[in-house]
């Protein structure tokens, strides 16, 4: 019997990695796409692409659907850049929509189109899209982007068999995060990747909508909605106030 195959971007650290580790652990070929080499690859199958570039992934697109097809794409490299958005270097902001938002739109579509998804597809936005992210605009912005597609190509996907989740996880345990962090942050309080992934893999499967990984996280979602301004505010204060520095 033919082992089912899942596509991964970004899986050589941090969600990403968790996401591969738990696809890989339940019987899953995977392939990975990301711009450095995983330091542990496990059996699994690398693609080096560096989303944020255009012509990269247009030359790689290639080699991408010949790897497939898949059961599941989980579209989830992404970045961040903290700080004060008149700080923010344009290339940078760039970058951000690029990696963020395009490459996720570009690979789906391109994915569907060639026949090369016959389950579901996943789209990893962030759970600033419940509240304003003071400190880091164009990173909630590429987010918001990436969740709005996702929405709006759900029928057009499922007339061809496949199904659109998307995912909102919050703070993790991840290198990146820390590095976008205060300085007083406390990174015990971030769920484990590990954990956000295994609610996403689920989710993914069983071919939902929406996920939020964590309570916490899905009663500061309800609170986004309900009390925009003040969630606002209290970001403000816990995060971009207590930056000591920008961070591209």
């Amino acid at each position: 019997m033919t082992a089912r195959r899942v596509l991964v971007t970004g899986g050589s650290a941090g969600l990403g990695q968790a996401l591969v580790t738990q696809f890989a652990a339940d019987g899953y070929d995977v392939v990975s796409i990301d711009r450095t080499a995983p330091v542990n690859a496990n059996g699994m199958v690398h693609i080096q692409c560096d989303l944020a570039d255009r012509n990269a992934l247009d030359t790689t697109m290639p080699v991408i659907l010949a790897a497939g097809p898949f059961e599941f794409v989980i579209l989830n490299a992404g970045a961040n850049a903290t700080g004060p958005f008149e700080e923010l270097p344009s290339d940078t902001s760039k970058r951000l929509m690029r990696l963020n938002a395009e490459a996720p739109m570009v690979l789906a579509s391109t994915l569907v189109r060639e026949n090369s998804i016959n389950g579901g597809a996943c789209f990893i936005s962030s759970l600033s899209h419940f509240t304003g992210y003071p400190g880091a605009s164009a990173y909630a912005a590429s987010k918001d982007a990436v969740a709005v597609y996702a929405r709006s190509i759900r029928k057009p996907f499922l007339s061809r068999g496949v199904t659109v989740t998307l995912a909102f996880p919050g703070p993790l345990q991840t290198g990146h995060a820390q590095r976008h962090a205060p300085p007083d942050a406390d990174a015990a309080k971030r769920m484990h990747p590990v954990e956000a992934a295994r609610a996403i893999k689920a989710a993914v499967e069983a071919g939902r909508r929406l996920v939020i990984p964590g309570a916490g996280p899905k009663t500061f979602a309800l609170a986004g909605r309900l009390m925009p301004q003040f969630v606002t505010r209290q970001m403000r204060k816990l995060i971009f106030e207590k930056l000591d520095g920008s961070v591209w």
